[in-house]
C-alpha cells in the first residue's frame, strides 16, 4: 500500500466547492404518514425496522486470537491485533448469493478495567487542583497515575480477569438493520491496533485497512468452499454454541460494502483509495462505503472510483477530515456528504454512548452554556463557535441508520428508488427539519 504523506488536516473547516453535479439541500420535516410512495419504491422502508414476519436475524461471533493478525511487514507497523468479530446474517439463507457490509469500529479504550478508570478520573481531579494551585510536583505525580491507569484501559491483551471493550458490537442497530434486509453484516474488532497506535500516524490507517483485507480473505474463502480458519469457528455470542449456518455460495465477496467510524472511518477510506485498489484480494471488489465522522491525519489518497458517503456532527471534537471536499473536482462515482447539527462522535457507536453504562462510555461533545446544547466545533474559522441543540442518542443513531441502510441498498442491490434519499430531494420520514444538510456529486 501507497504511504500516506505525513501532511495534518485542518480542523475540516474546507467548504464544499461548486462541482459538476453538485447539490445542497437542508432536508424538510415529515411525518411517516405524509409520504406515499408505491410499495415498490417505499423508501420509508429503507432506514426502519422491519415489520412483523420480516426475516429473522441471527447473530455468531468468531476470535481466531488477540493477536492473531501481524500488519504486513512492509508498512513498518508495530503491533499485533485480534482476528475477531461479531456476524449479523438473515435466519434464512436461501439459495442465493448476500452482499457483505464489513464495519470496522475506531479508536477508543480496549479493557473494561472499572478500577483503572476510577483512579483515572480521581488522578485529573487532584492533578488540576494541583496545577491550580501552582503545584507542579504534585500535578506531576498525580499524572503519573493517570498514565498508569491509561495503560491499563488501553492494554491489549487485557488483563487477566479483565473483559475487552467490545466495540464492534456498538453498531449492532446497524447491523441488523441491514442484516434483515438481506446483507451479511461482519463487524470486525480493532482493539489490538488501538493499543498500538500511538506514535505510528503515518502508517496506522494502512494497517485498518490491511485488517479489513485479511478478515475479507477469510469470508472469500468460507464462502467460496466452507472452510479455512473460520470454518467451525462461528459461535453463538449467548450459549458459546457452534454455529451450523452454511455460508457456501452464500455470500458475494464481488459485492462488498464498507462501513467505518472515527479511525475505522479512515481505514475504510484509506482501503477504497484508489492507490490500494491493487491490495483488494483476488475476486474481491468494494462497491460502496459508508463512513461515520471518518479521522485522518494526512490529506488522503484520492478515491475516485468507489462511491462513498460521509457523515459527521457540529457538536463532533474530532477532525474528521474533508474527504468530501477533497475528491469531489475528480470523483468518477456517487460522493456524498451529511452533516448532522448537534451531532457528537461517540453516539454512533452504543458501547461508546453513556447510556450503555459500558466502563469509558462518555458523551464527548463539549457542553453549551444551556441545556439540551453543545458547543459548535466546525463553524466558519471567521465566526466564533455556538450553543446548538443536541441530538440524542437514539435520534442520532436513527439519522445514520436510514442513510446506511439505504445507501448500501442503493449500490449493493441497485436500488435507484433510494437516491433521492441519498441526495436529500426527498426527507426521511419522522426526520426533524434542517437537522441534516446533504451534499452530493454525482461524479463524471
Amino acid at each position: 500500500m501507497k504511504r500516506p504523506a505525513r501532511t495534518p488536516m485542518s480542523r475540516a473547516r474546507a467548504r464544499s466547492r461548486t462541482t459538476r453535479a453538485f447539490v445542497v439541500s437542508a432536508l424538510s420535516t415529515l411525518s411517516v404518514g405524509a409520504l406515499t410512495v408505491p410499495a415498490a419504491t417505499a423508501s420509508a422502508a429503507a432506514a426502519r425496522p422491519p415489520s412483523a414476519g420480516a426475516p429473522a436475524v441471527l447473530q455468531a461471533r468468531y476470535d481466531l486470537g488477540d493477536q492473531a493478525f501481524t500488519p504486513p511487514a512492509a508498512l513498518g507497523y508495530q503491533g499485533r491485533a485480534e482476528l475477531a468479530a461479531d456476524v449479523y446474517y438473515p435466519a434464512h439463507l436461501g439459495t442465493g448469493r448476500h452482499p457483505l457490509v464489513l464495519m470496522q469500529h475506531g479508536s477508543w479504550e480496549t479493557c473494561a478495567d472499572a478500577g483503572a478508570q476510577a483512579e483515572s478520573s480521581a488522578a485529573r481531579q487532584a492533578r488540576d487542583r494541583a496545577e491550580q494551585a501552582g503545584d507542579t510536583a504534585e500535578a506531576a505525580r498525580q499524572q503519573a497515575i493517570v498514565d498508569r491507569a491509561s495503560a491499563r484501559l488501553w492494554a491489549w491483551p487485557c488483563a487477566p480477569g479483565t473483559a475487552p471493550i467490545l466495540s464492534s458490537g456498538g453498531y449492532d442497530y446497524l447491523a441488523r438493520a441491514l442484516a434483515a434486509r438481506g446483507f451479511v453484516v461482519v463487524s470486525v474488532g480493532a482493539n489490538g491496533i488501538n493499543a498500538t497506535a500511538a506514535g505510528q500516524a503515518d502508517t496506522v490507517y494502512q494497517a485498518r485497512a490491511a485488517l479489513i483485507e485479511r478478515h475479507l480473505l477469510l469470508w472469500q474463502r468460507l464462502a467460496r468452499s466452507g472452510d479455512g480458519p473460520l470454518r467451525g469457528a462461528l459461535t453463538d455470542p449467548r450459549t458459546g454454541a457452534p454455529v451450523t449456518a452454511d455460508f457456501r455460495g452464500r455470500v458475494d465477496l464481488g459485492d462488498v460494502g464498507l462501513l467505518g467510524h472515527s479511525m475505522g472511518g479512515g481505514g475504510v477510506m484509506q482501503e477504497i483509495a484508489d492507490s490500494s485498489r491493487a491490495h483488494w484480494p483476488s475476486g474481491v471488489t468494494v462497491k460502496a462505503a459508508f463512513t461515520l465522522a471518518p479521522t485522518a491525519t494526512w490529506d488522503g489518497d484520492p478515491v475516485t472510483r468507489t462511491p462513498f458517503a460521509v457523515m459527521w456532527g457540529t457538536c463532533d471534537q474530532v477532525n474528521t477530515g474533508s474527504f468530501f471536499e477533497q475528491n469531489s473536482a475528480a470523483n468518477r462515482a456517487p460522493i456524498y456528504k451529511y452533516t448532522l447539527t448537534g451531532g457528537n462522535h461517540a453516539f454512533y457507536n452504543r458501547q461508546w454512548s453513556p447510556s450503555s453504562g459500558q466502563v469509558a462510555s462518555r458523551d464527548d461533545a463539549l457542553p453549551g452554556s444551556a441545556p439540551g446544547t453543545c458547543l459548535s466545533q466546525y463553524d466558519d474559522p471567521a465566526q466564533p463557535q455556538r450553543d446548538q441543540p443536541r441530538l440524542a442518542e437514539e435520534r442520532q443513531r436513527r439519522i445514520a441508520a436510514d442513510r446506511v441502510t439505504a445507501f448500501f441498498e442503493r449500490y449493493l442491490r441497485g436500488r435507484t428508488d433510494r437516491q433521492p434519499y441519498l441526495t436529500g430531494e426527498r426527507p426521511f420520514p419522522g426526520e426533524p427539519a434542517h437537522v441534516v444538510t446533504s451534499a452530493y456529486d454525482a461524479g463524471a
